[in-house]
């Protein structure tokens, strides 16, 4: 095995989720910069995890640590939306 660490990658894009709100569906993604192709495949990979899910719901919770696996994956940064001022 090797031991050496990986740089970290600047990002190649940039998404921002965002909840719409407690009526499906609950969840937009934006691209707001890089790579269109990277960026739609992110979108449709984040909307299939988080479309039916409500903030609230506890499987968001372990949905949004998978969100932000794949976009550590991807080199995409994340922004979340999550419509109250202490969430980020």
């Amino acid at each position: 095995m090797s031991d050496v660490a990986l740089e970290p990658q600047p990002p190649r894009a940039h998404a921002r989720i965002v909840y719409l709100g407690p009526v499906s569906p609950h969840w937009e993604v934006y691209g707001d910069w890089g790579d269109r192709t990277v960026l739609d495949e992110f979108r449709a990979r984040v909307l299939a995890r988080l479309v039916l899910l409500p903030r609230d719901d506890p499987q968001f919770r372990r949905n949004r640590e998978r969100v932000v696996r794949d976009g550590e994956r991807e080199a995409i940064s994340l922004e979340w939306d999550l419509g109250r001022p202490d969430d980020g």
